[in-house]
């Protein structure tokens, strides 16, 4: 790794649950502050683009210590006789420098008791939450849902066309999707990413668990307990339609935990030695696989199949009870779409709407009737709602900056570019942070937007779920564009303001954080202002200290810009990971208000309110001399630059 001979070599793997934010913020933490420390270290990271950065066996090998900082499961066996030690990523975010210290104190030899060599564990494992788990299959199926549902969403757009309609008299817009060769095969495309989507979750569950040899079971499996037609459950569905409902995800959850616990048991049985070679890539995947297969065709698959169509048949059934208005399918759709951010109510919420829409729009046209004939109301409320809670959250950063710390105000802005796009999971930070507060803001925005645009009888075709849907799809309504857009706004401010009344104001270092981005707000504010009058008292001068800054401009634009977005795109946070701590706060906070308040407690409450009021006070006097302090020393600033310019005229 170069350097001198005392100095100690680290490498390190970082990858959180998304694989998109915390797995670089955590590893240009530990880079950073290794770097400070006089170490040499090289930073793995595994996210959503796969392995970048790769450790080269020979920096393994010349390696002190292996620190491992990650909420999935990592392949270690690269890194057998070496020193490890393993945290959670927040770890290493939070305080790179104790988890450095920590790690050469209490690394253990991989390979030793409690790890694993090749397929198999030595020893007693340390536990893994099934969180983590969870976790570990979201972060593989990710991608996998992302490019299926654009490429659907394009399918639809591409589908349509312009012509004379004999039962109208006149020309109108056709849906054409059977027709055209091109949308027809990438809504295909897309219809079999969903179909993966469950599989490929259970398989990598399942994988977390109990590594490579619980895959193929639970890929099957998984592929099984989604499959209607191998479980014997009979459903409607249209011919046209690339989806239909089955288990889901609530059936992927099951099968990946048991798949991975059934390997787990079947790698810890001590088999015969002349068996060891084929154990894992053989013996336990063909035992796995037959009795998850059976297990799931014959006992658990029907159940919880039929438990998730008796939900999506309770949706038809308000659907048709309620088909006047609409309104309470829009209603209960815009809960299930903010609950969970992403989860499995969020996603039956999301395939009802499409299972609705193509069966309804078979019927429709065997009829004689249209495209626009079909049932939009719920994919229309779910698109709707999909993107209000994370723009929601933006807002409110930005309006009641006072209530949130630094990092949730910075996370504002990575919320407000996935929100835009219509991805719901740009909040889940926030949910984590503070749940009862933001998800009860986040449900009261969706509704409002659900039902608005139910309402004002807009049909959601195909585009981005957000407000510039209305310009990036394919939606009508009336009042065009402005029955998309305003009733998804009014449901944006409306969760901001409800999240932003009911949090609490930040104190002690956040708060110091927060008065100090005040200041630096208002020096820039006051720098515009001065620049502005002196750009028509004083032109010359602003022109020359606009050229002298000139060389050095395009680069720092280049580097801002890019560290700007790479905060947007890498901020979106571990909601899993933090949804523990967040329970364990959650049972705090209810104990906390079924507590009696001590004569002793309430007079420290009085004495914390009085010294608040007292630092404000000083606070806002300081803030003023700042000002006034700030704004004479750019005024003699300028008045240096203007005399130099004059000198060097002479």
């Amino acid at each position: 790794m170069g350097g001198s001979k005392n100095t100690k070599n680290i490498v390190a793997i970082t990858a959180c649950a998304a694989g998109i934010a915390h797995t670089y913020m955590a590893a240009d933490s530990l880079k950073n502050k290794a770097s400070e420390l006089g170490y040499n270290i090289h930073v793995e990271t595994q996210g959503t683009i796969g392995k970048e950065n790769e450790i080269p066996l020979e920096k393994i090998s010349e390696a002190d210590i292996v620190i491992i900082a990650s909420d999935v499961k990592i392949d270690m066996t690269r890194f057998n006789g070496k020193k490890v030690y393993s945290v959670n990523i927040k770890y290493a975010i939070k305080d790179p420098q104790k988890l450095i210290e920590d790690a050469f104190v209490y690394g253990e030899v991989q390979g030793g008791k409690g790890t694993k060599k090749g397929f198999v564990t030595l020893g007693k494992t340390k536990k893994q939450g099934i969180l983590s788990h969870l976790m570990t299959g979201i972060s593989w199926m990710l991608p996998l849902t992302i490019a299926s549902g654009l490429l659907m969403a394009i399918a639809n757009l591409c589908a349509f066309q312009t012509e004379y309609v004999d039962s109208l008299g006149d020309y109108g817009e056709n849906w054409v999707l059977g027709k055209r060769v091109l949308p027809n095969f990438l809504m295909s495309i897309g219809g079999l990413g969903f179909k993966l989507m469950i599989p490929i979750f259970a398989g990598f569950v399942a994988y977390s668990i109990s590594d490579r040899p619980g895959l193929a079971p639970a890929l099957i499996a998984g592929w099984i307990i989604n499959d209607n037609n191998m479980l014997g459950v009979s459903v409607k569905v249209s011919e046209q339609s690339v989806i239909e409902p089955g288990a889901g995800f609530i059936g992927a959850i099951v099968v990946g935990l048991l798949t991975g616990y059934l390997v787990k048991f079947l790698k810890s049985i001590h088999w015969p030695k002349f068996l060891s070679p084929i154990v894992p890539i053989m013996i336990i995947p063909i035992i796995a696989t037959a009795i998850m297969a059976c297990l799931v065709k014959f006992l658990i698959g029907p159940p919880i199949a039929h438990l998730v169509l008796s939900m999506f048949d309770g949706l038809s059934s308000l659907e048709e009870k309620f088909a006047a208005t609409g309104i309470v399918i829009a209603f209960v759709i815009s809960i299930m779409i903010a609950f969970d951010l992403g989860g499995p109510f969020n996603k039956t919420a999301l395939v009802f709407g499409t299972v609705v829409f193509y069966q309804t729009l078979a019927d429709a046209m065997s009829q004689g009737l249209g495209y626009w004939d079909a049932n939009f109301v719920p994919g229309t409320a779910s698109q709707a709602a999909i993107s209000v809670p994370p723009l929601g959250m933006w807002l409110s950063t930005k309006i009641f900056k006072i209530k949130y710390t630094k990092n949730e105000r910075i996370m504002g802005n990575a919320a407000f570019g996935t929100g835009i796009v219509g991805i719901t999971e740009g909040a889940i930070p926030f949910a984590a942070a503070d749940p009862f507060r933001i998800i009860l803001a986040n449900i009261t925005g969706s509704v409002v937007a659900g039902v608005g645009v139910v309402l004002w009888n807009n049909k959601f075709a195909a585009g981005l779920g957000s407000p510039i849907g209305a310009f990036l799809g394919y939606i009508k309504g009336p009042l065009w564009p402005l029955s998309w857009i305003l009733p998804i706004v009014l449901g944006i401010i409306v969760t901001a303001l409800i999240a932003g009344l009911l949090k609490r104001k930040i104190t002690d270092e956040e708060y110091e954080l927060y008065l100090e981005d005040k200041r630096k707000a208002r020096e820039r504010r006051i720098i515009r202002r001065i620049n502005f009058k002196l750009f028509f008292k004083k032109p010359k001068l602003i022109f020359s200290k606009i050229n002298k800054s000139q060389k050095n401009y395009w680069k720092t634009f280049w580097k801002n810009w890019c560290e700007y977005w790479k905060v947007i795109f890498l901020s979106i946070a571990d909601f899993f990971v933090r949804i523990w701590n967040s329970f364990i706060s959650v049972l705090l906070i209810i104990k906390k208000l079924f507590s009696k308040k001590t004569a002793e407690e309430k007079a420290n409450k009085i004495e914390i309110k009085e010294n608040r009021r007292i630092m404000l006070q000083k606070n806002k006097e300081a803030a003023k001399k700042e000002k006034e302090d700030f704004k004479n020393n750019y005024y003699l600033t300028m008045e240096k630059l203007e005399k130099e310019i004059n000198e060097a005229k002479k």
